[in-house]
């Protein structure tokens, strides 16, 4: 029986273009909740951005892991921290500043603030590129470095086309071994920094444990780079059709795509298979 389900947002709950999770994802989580399970989101966003993604209703958001799992969130309460260091951060700054010319690093206050992801403090010694990658990303203030200040959530802003987007990943890879560098979305000009082998996996078994069910009782929903993690080796994990290649190869089981609200179908599924004891419909074979 699955007792906790977890999902992506954006691209995966939410479909792209869509302002918030839907009221039948909404009904769906509802259901999951009213039958005495848990359901959460797992997201590179702050939790404050989680108000206005599930339309207010914060019971649905009460226990999650955000931050890419490195703010693991139970029933309301939080249990879990994962920091980045700000001296090594600078680093990057500096290498981006020094190796690039449409880029930009970025920290976020992930107490604070309107809960809107593009605010956040910039990181350049040359705050004139900012002005060369347009308006698409917004900065609440900007500074030469962060000194000895530690920060959960980091991104870099990028410029360029995807492909450059894969040589700047992989080249901060090599150049920043404390560092992952992941991409959140299929689509978004972002590159996520985590730290070095935590990922929404992390989060996802933060979570479990603290729950004292076993990984087999969990379903983890994804599309992206960054929800690989909580996909490959995950018993239930679950790829919305519109997924990468990547994750669609890591999952076990294989839905439809996030436009069709096709995950909100799958929590709705596993709420009715809990009250049977058994498991939902889509994962047939279980």
């Amino acid at each position: 029986m699955i007792r906790l389900a977890l999902t992506d947002l954006d691209d995966t709950l939410i479909a792209f273009g869509r302002p918030r999770a839907s009221d039948r994802a909404l009904a769906a989580i509802h259901g999951m909740l009213d039958a005495g399970l848990h359901f959460g989101p797992v997201s590179g966003r702050l939790p404050a951005a989680m108000g206005w993604m599930f339309g207010g209703d914060e019971a649905c958001c009460a226990t999650g892991a955000y931050c890419n799992g490195q703010m693991v969130y139970l029933d309301g309460e939080p249990i879990s921290v994962t920091s980045l260091d700000g001296g090594e951060l600078d680093r990057v700054a500096a290498w981006l500043t020094q190796n690039t010319d449409d880029t930009v690093l970025a920290v976020f206050d992930v107490q604070g603030g309107s809960g809107v992801d593009g605010d956040a403090l910039c990181v350049t010694t040359d705050a004139q590129r900012l002005g060369r990658m347009g308006d698409e990303f917004g900065c609440a203030g900007i500074v030469p470095r962060l000194g000895a200040s530690s920060y959960v959530k980091s991104n870099i802003r990028c410029g360029g086309s995807p492909e450059r987007r894969l040589e700047l990943r992989d080249a901060l890879k090599g150049e920043f071994p404390a560092f992952d560098f992941v991409f959140p979305s299929n689509w978004a000009p972002l590159i996520d920094i985590t730290p070095k082998g935590w990922t929404k996996g992390s989060g996802v078994r933060v979570l479990a444990d603290a729950l004292g069910i076993g990984l087999d009782e969990v379903a983890t929903f994804g599309d992206s780079e960054n929800d690989l993690g909580m996909i490959a080796g995950f018993p239930n994990s679950v790829a919305v059709a519109n997924a990468s290649d990547e994750v669609r190869e890591a999952a076990r089981w294989h839905i439809g795509p996030s436009s069709e609200d096709s995950v909100a179908d799958a929590l709705a599924d596993i709420a009715v298979a809990a009250g049977e004891g058994g498991m939902p419909r889509f994962m047939a074979g279980a």
